[in-house]
């Protein structure tokens, strides 16, 4: 079980990236417009398979590994039904929102990639890949360290993970694969190319819809950098999960670099993936650390299957 957890998380991961490929290549209604039903999902412009066309491929890819995870996430479920059954709320939990999360997918493209649907879409993954973290440690039997700042490491991984819902919302704001997009027709563009300014003001709130969109995925990256500089200095200071306290340092450094990046550049649908991929494991080392720092539960005897 052990094994295929670690797939499994990984295989999220690369669903998550692919998702981002889809995103950046205009490929979400790449199986069929929005309004189109069963025809353009599950369905892929009404067939079982696509045709040749790339944007139907891209699209098709990211449903046939969310398929293989859904499938992986099944066989954890009933793996814990038979022989592990004090994993049976977490792998069920798995379950549920697994299934939730494929119909969220037929939701976003249905109601044509709207940015609620988008950034709903990315958080439900988000927590997916926090639930198999949570299983990987308990199939695994990892240890938790005691004198850590948990609460510290709670805010800094609840700070992360707005972020990086602000910023799946953000994106959904965006056209990407348009010849326009770069005219300033998303949130992405609303601070023009300035950054830690926006259009000559530090967080000038309030000028358009755009701007508060945009600056709201920075309002919350600043709170989550200050909760996770706080974090690290503390675990660092007090040498617990110091490990975990140096990813984190580490990853946060590049994301920020990155994600300036992104505004100063016109050029930037691979930053745009590497800012996703840093993102996900921004969060995911947070949520390690705070899973390192929880107090230590004695096991339980697990009743033997028939």
């Amino acid at each position: 079980m052990k094994r295929l957890t670690a797939v499994t998380g990984i295989s999220t991961f690369v669903l998550i990236i692919v998702g981002g490929v889809v995103r950046v290549s205009d490929s979400g209604l790449g199986c069929g417009p929005a309004g189109s039903g069963f025809h353009g999902w599950p369905f892929c412009n009404g067939d079982v398979v696509p045709g040749v066309d790339l944007n139907s491929i891209v699209e098709y890819t990211h449903r046939v590994l969310a398929i293989a995870v859904g499938f992986m996430i099944l066989s954890l479920f009933v793996l814990a039904w038979r022989r592990h059954r004090r994993l049976l709320p977490v792998t069920g939990a798995l379950l549920a929102l697994v299934i939730a999360q494929g119909g969220l997918g037929g939701a976003t493209v249905e109601e044509n990639l709207e940015e609620v649907y988008v950034a709903a879409h990315l958080g439900l993954a988000m927590l997916l890949l926090g639930l198999l973290l949570y299983l990987w440690r308990e199939v695994s039997g990892a240890r938790s360290e005691s004198g850590g700042p948990r609460g510290l490491a709670i805010a800094a991984s609840v700070a992360v993970l707005c972020t990086v819902v602000a910023g799946g919302y953000m994106a959904g704001t965006q056209n990407y694969g348009r010849a326009d997009y770069q005219l300033g027709d998303g949130a992405h563009h609303a601070c023009g190319k300035e950054f830690p300014s926006c259009n000559g003001e530090f967080m000038p709130f309030g000028e358009s819809r755009l701007v508060d969109i945009h600056l709201t995925h920075r309002a919350f990256m600043y709170l989550a950098s200050i909760l996770v500089i706080a974090l690290v200095i503390v675990a660092l200071r007090r040498r617990v999960a110091v490990r975990y306290a140096w990813a984190l340092a580490f990853l946060l450094a590049s994301q920020v670099l990155v994600g300036a990046l992104n505004v100063w550049l016109d050029e930037y649908e691979l930053l745009i993936l590497l800012h996703l991929a840093l993102g996900t494991l921004l969060w995911a080392a947070s949520l390690a650390m705070t899973l390192q720092l929880a107090p230590v539960r004695a096991r339980r005897a697990e009743p033997v299957a028939a």
